[in-house]
């Protein structure tokens, strides 16, 4: 609200007495001719001040009002541009003279005119004015009206969430830039001091946990965990421990459980007693069926113990080495060779990055050699997917990359990134040797869900490509290359392959056992898996494995026709025996290699009762200890930066947090849940909404 008068508005009496009255005819500069006499004689210009809230439109064959944006031909007299005023902007002539009409003010302007108040009297109107309150009646939708104050723990609440997201340390709230940018938006803001914020923290820490597990308690499936390992910048060794799952609603879930600091001397021993206590802490290290490590000589020693004490229970319990890593140390090993070559190109590919004449030279350069359009800057990140884009541009764009260098070598002189005919040829080599190895990597990172099944399937191609390059290649370093990558795979198959894994791989419906690796594929693993079955799943009956009806399943999945349903009938009525459920699987041929595994067994669940509950337990195994874009893509090195940069005192509720609300948690504090969604509606939100409404016990 705003409070204007003459005196505010900078004019005096003299200037009020020019001001249009409502009501009453405008003068028209320049003469004394009426209304009625304006056709005859030569046409006057029309100087009237009702003129100053009026644009004259481009084409110049309108007036548009300046307050509500009305069109008037521009022959309109200018008593009725007045009586537009006076009904639709009473008020109007208590604008400041000579506003500016931006956006903003005429907004403002909007706002004070609409105010529909009865015309004052002329008489009333030759005296000087009272001040007047003008008070906005009608809502203007092009502006939302914005709260009169501050709710200063709301803004502390959402800095928090920011603080979390971000995977940033409590003192960043004590950084006197941000400080200053808040007190500029409002100097009531008081930011809560750094111990406050760790407070906080580790008591939404200690909510939350303790709604994970109990969600926990309610998963009537085995278990799976996955192990991995960092330093931080303060040379502490932490473990993450993630638990994945299947839920009878067959989709694949996952939670992170903790985040641990491994005491000196961080061996096998240390890491086994902090995985013990954070399965009892959860309450299920009865319930836990493998572990998926980082490779590492303590992991597998730490694995081994835990496997022996789960064994003198009588539970059944297996590890295996990660995939996603073995396949990076293949690649790693193979680049080693050519790191000088690989130097010099990421050298000119962060010089033509910083600089957009280099990049549209290039452009210029490709599309002259017809070397293909390249998607600008180029990746330059530290990892697998940008090391193979380098690769590609020496092997796809040589002439362009060429007449680049010679551009930036006109620029800053010269420069050692001229590849000779024999480093292009290795480039050439190479590049060829690893595009199936990018191909695998690229599905790793796409697959919806990497089962041990489809990582296997990948990982054994990938085994054939290093075994046909070491028997074949006239190249002497690029089958030296392959006996070092050789080493890994046969080290990887040695701990991976058993008779678990074999039994999560055939319960992939794309799998089966016509494609699990020679190696693997045995009768002997196929007749203790079939053991495994009849003595551990044969007792539990279901009707329908996933908790649907048949009626339901067959709704939802709609993959089977008539025909198709009275044969599972009569399969059903044969299967005598548990075991038939086993065989009569494995006899019908493997699902696309496309089809969704969980999908299909969700649609299949009524058919396989037994079978299904042994499939949600072992497709649950994860063939990676960790997301493969995390080692690949570029996705890793931010997740990197924060796990290296975060303090102990905040590394673990931080992290934990974080992953807990992006898997659907809520964030609690003690008995109250923390709506971050209605805090920021309420920023825009009428004053008289209770704050505490936002808060939800």
């Amino acid at each position: 609200m705003a409070i204007f008068s003459a005196a505010d508005s900078g004019m005096g009496h003299t200037d009020m007495t020019l001001l249009p009255l409502p009501g009453v005819e405008p003068i028209v500069s320049g003469g004394s001719s009426s209304p009625g006499q304006e056709g005859k004689g030569k046409k006057k210009p029309m100087k009237s001040l009702y003129l100053k809230f009026f644009d004259t439109a481009p084409d110049g064959k309108s007036r548009i009002c300046r307050l509500c944006r009305k069109s008037y031909c521009m022959t309109t007299a200018t008593g009725n541009l007045g009586k537009h005023l006076n009904n639709r902007h009473p008020g109007y002539h208590q604008l400041p003279e000579g506003l500016n009409f931006t956006a903003q003010s005429t907004t403002q302007a909007a706002m004070i005119t609409r105010n529909k108040k009865p015309h004052v009297p002329v008489r009333a109107r030759a005296q000087p004015q009272p001040q007047v309150q003008v008070q906005t009646q009608t809502k203007v939708h092009s502006q939302p009206k914005m709260k009169s104050s501050v709710d200063v723990e709301h803004v502390n609440w959402l800095l928090l969430r920011w603080l979390i997201g971000a995977s940033l340390p409590p003192s960043t709230l004590e950084d006197n830039m941000l400080i200053d940018s808040c007190k500029y938006l409002s100097s009531s803001v008081r930011l809560w001091p750094k111990a406050k914020v760790q407070e906080i923290i580790l008591e939404v820490f200690r909510s939350m946990k303790e709604d994970v597990k109990a969600s926990l308690q309610c998963i009537s499936s085995r278990l799976s965990v996955t192990l991995d390992f960092w330093t931080s910048y303060e040379k502490i060794v932490y473990m993450s421990v993630k638990c994945h799952w299947i839920d009878e609603n067959w989709i694949s879930q996952k939670v992170l459980l903790d985040v641990c600091r491994i005491p000196y001397p961080c061996t096998g021993c240390e890491i086994l007693q902090v995985l013990m206590d954070v399965l009892v802490t959860y309450n299920i290290d009865s319930r836990i069926l493998s572990c998926t490590h980082n490779n590492g000589q303590h992991s597998i020693h730490a694995c081994h113990e835990l496997e022996r004490e789960l064994e003198s229970r009588k539970l059944p319990f297996f590890y295996i080495p990660c995939a996603a890593r073995t396949l990076k140390v293949i690649i790693e090993a193979c680049l080693e060779n050519v790191k000088p070559i690989l130097s010099k190109i990421r050298e000119f590919i962060l010089q033509i990055n910083s600089n957009q004449e280099m990049m549209e030279d290039f452009k210029h350069w490709a599309e002259v050699c017809q070397e293909g359009s390249w998607k600008l800057p180029f990746e330059h990140s530290a990892n697998w997917s940008s090391d193979y884009h380098m690769l590609d541009v020496v092997k796809k764009a040589p002439n362009a990359m060429d007449n680049a260098i010679k551009k930036v070598e006109e620029m800053f002189g010269p420069r050692d990134w001229v590849l000779s005919t024999e480093e292009k040829s290795v480039i050439d080599s190479l590049h060829s040797y690893l595009e199936p190895f990018f191909k695998t990597t690229t599905n790793l990172c796409n697959c919806k869900l990497p089962t041990v099944g489809l990582v296997f399937f990948f990982m054994d191609h990938v085994f054939e490509l290093i075994n046909l390059c070491h028997d074949s290649s006239h190249q002497e370093w690029l089958k030296n290359i392959a006996s070092d990558m050789s080493k890994t795979s046969h080290k990887f198959t040695s701990e991976a392959y058993n008779i678990y894994t074999f039994t999560a791989a055939i319960l992939d419906p794309r799998i089966k056992g016509e494609l699990i690796p020679e190696t693997l594929n045995s009768t002997s693993n196929l007749e203790d898996a079939r053991n495994h079955f009849v003595r551990d799943y044969s007792n539990t009956f279901q009707a329908v494995g996933n908790g649907h009806g048949a009626q339901d399943t067959m709704e939802d999945a709609g993959a089977f026709s008539f025909a198709e349903e009275i044969i599972r009938k009569r399969r059903r009525v044969s299967m005598t025996t548990a075991a038939d459920e086993l065989s009569q699987y494995l006899a019908e041929p493997p699902a696309p290699i496309s089809t969704d595994a969980l999908e299909w067994w969700r649609g299949h669940a009524s058919r396989y009762p037994r079978l299904s509950l042994m499939a949600r337990d072992f497709l649950a195994i994860q063939g990676t200890s960790l997301d493969p874009e995390e080692l690949f893509t570029i996705k890793g090195d931010n997740i990197q930066k924060q796990q290296y940069c975060l303090p102990l005192s905040s590394m673990q509720a931080t992290i934990c947090i974080k992953s807990w609300m992006q898997s659907g948690y809520r964030f609690k504090f003690q008995s109250t849940i923390i709506d971050f969604e209605r805090l920021v509606e309420s920023a825009i939100a009428p004053d008289d909404i209770d704050g505490s409404s936002l808060l939800h016990s």
